[in-house]
């Protein structure tokens, strides 16, 4: 068995939520698995709630995370032209742009309640980049995609590294978490690569340029804390915190992605093949990827969807 399949059936082996069916879906939509995509697309709409959230299980409170699978069910659409998807991709459509909860300024709320965090529910998270955005563009929302993304950025950018900072609680004018979260700047990445992508098809070049800039800015500012062997500390500036290897794929396939696609130089090609040299020692007989932020908590090594999704982008990307 060869380790892309090795490290896809270890993905599709792994308990998911929301946002892990999202990201796993969308690597093999990447990949061109095109009849798995569509069946992780199907059970997505099982699981749609009354308001419109694709793929949600009993007790989530996730706001932007269910959009993360709205392009798979609208690509599910185009692929077997099945009502099913269509409606589902529409309602969720409809969830995000009228129904959701968001701020004064229109950026999309990340959580119904806190997580893992005691405050309250009005927080902004760097993952939601990755989530809701791409989906409202693929959906012809480019504006609102964009809008997005730049709105979470004026929470969460840290004007002195370039990078973004975690969760910022809109009610509590403060920040949750005010550290610089490898995975969280990893999902901001290739949020931007993808809403990128949508604004080249329509030939968006403001949005494009815009986006090219900001991801390039991400980039260089987390690269500037990039260890020896490719990974990053969990917080970046943080040496004392442990490594992550999430992180620093999500990095890699936005850097094998932009060289690939043309818009990234070829200089940083170094800074992603480390990474993936160091992830190869840490995938086992199985095909689990280890020394990852884990799940459930992501406070502590362990493995994740989200790492095994990561390597598959990353991977697709590098190419031979």
């Amino acid at each position: 068995m060869d380790l892309y399949t090795k490290v896809k059936n270890a993905m599709l082996s792994m308990q998911r939520y929301s946002w892990e069916q999202g990201i796993a879906a969308q690597a093999l939509m990447e990949r061109g698995e095109t009849d798995l995509f569509t069946a992780m697309a199907h059970n997505a709409v099982v699981r749609q709630w009354p308001d419109g959230r694709l793929g949600m299980l009993r007790g989530e409170t996730a706001i932007t995370d269910p959009g993360a699978i709205g392009e798979v069910t609208w690509r599910a659409f185009e692929v077997t032209e099945n009502e099913l998807f269509e409606k589902a991709a529409n309602k969720l459509m409809e969830y995000l742009m009228v129904y959701a909860p968001h701020t004064e300024d229109g950026v999309i709320y990340h959580n119904e309640v806190s997580y893992d965090e005691r405050f309250l529910p009005f927080q902004i998270w760097a993952d939601s980049c990755y989530m809701a955005p791409p989906f409202l563009a693929v959906m012809g929302e480019m504006n609102e995609a964009t809008k997005q993304i730049f709105g979470i950025m004026n929470y969460l950018r840290d004007d002195e590294s370039g990078c973004m900072f975690h969760v910022y609680d809109v009610a509590m004018h403060r920040f949750v978490r005010r550290e610089l979260f490898a995975t969280g700047n990893g999902w901001t990445l290739l949020g931007i690569a993808k809403v990128m992508n949508e604004a080249k098809s329509i030939n968006d070049t403001v949005a494009y340029e815009t986006l090219l800039q900001s991801g390039k800015e991400i980039l260089d500012g987390m690269l500037k804390f990039q260890r020896d062997d490719g990974l990053f500390h969990n917080v970046i500036d943080k040496p004392d915190t442990f490594t992550d290897g999430t992180g620093a794929m999500m990095c890699a396939a936005f850097i094998f992605r932009g060289i690939r696609e043309g818009w990234l130089e070829k200089k940083y090609k170094q800074n992603a093949d480390r990474v993936r040299k160091t992830i190869a020692k840490q995938i086992d007989e199985f095909g689990i990827i280890h020394g990852v932020c884990g799940a459930p908590n992501f406070k502590k090594q362990g493995v994740s969807v989200d790492a095994q999704a990561a390597w598959i982008m990353m991977d697709k990307w590098a190419g031979k």
